[in-house]
């Protein structure tokens, strides 16, 4: 029995993601970007993350292009931006406070970190392309992540207190 589209949907919802903004520059220079949950380390030594960018986006052949991108991990107060990347099409850089990285990237202010990464590979796998980037820069500041689980936002619980339902237990 082959599994449908709608059955592998449920069972990733289960899995709880950080969101994250890429970005990098299209051939022209102008500023280009997504929202991703599709982000992971890789390696180490040397530092290695990847991202997962769908062949249908319209950032897709920027990331290529240009070579570079940059992974702005999410702070739990910046859900508007990630459904402004989540959008297609339209200027979504417009009214955005953001600067430019060492890499001549932009990057999102206020981020929880940002990670600038030099592309080192790209596979094409079914309908996305997997982008390994080496880290080349990264910034941190302090706040809590925005996580997106069975098909809404949330936030982690403040420390020491346990998420709603778990009755504190491991």
């Amino acid at each position: 029995m082959a599994l449908t589209p709608t059955e592998f949907r449920t069972a990733l919802r289960s899995f709880a993601a950080g969101v994250t903004v890429v970005t990098t520059r299209d051939r022209e220079g102008r500023p280009s970007g997504l929202t991703a949950s599709a982000f992971t380390s890789v390696s180490l030594d040397p530092p290695l993350v990847l991202i997962c960018v769908d062949h249908a986006a319209t950032a897709h052949p920027d990331f290529l292009a240009r070579g570079w991108f940059a992974v702005n991990v999410l702070r739990r107060e910046q859900e508007g931006l990630s459904r402004r990347f989540a959008a297609s099409g339209g200027d979504k850089f417009g009214g955005v406070p953001c600067h430019e990285g060492q890499a001549g990237l932009p990057l999102l202010d206020g981020a929880l970190a940002t990670l600038e990464c030099r592309l080192v590979e790209a596979h094409e796998a079914g309908d996305h392309t997997i982008f390994v980037g080496q880290v080349e820069s990264a910034a941190v500041t302090a706040g809590r992540p925005l996580v997106y689980f069975h098909g809404g936002y949330h936030s982690l619980a403040p420390d020491g207190g346990a998420p709603p339902g778990d009755g504190g237990r491991p």
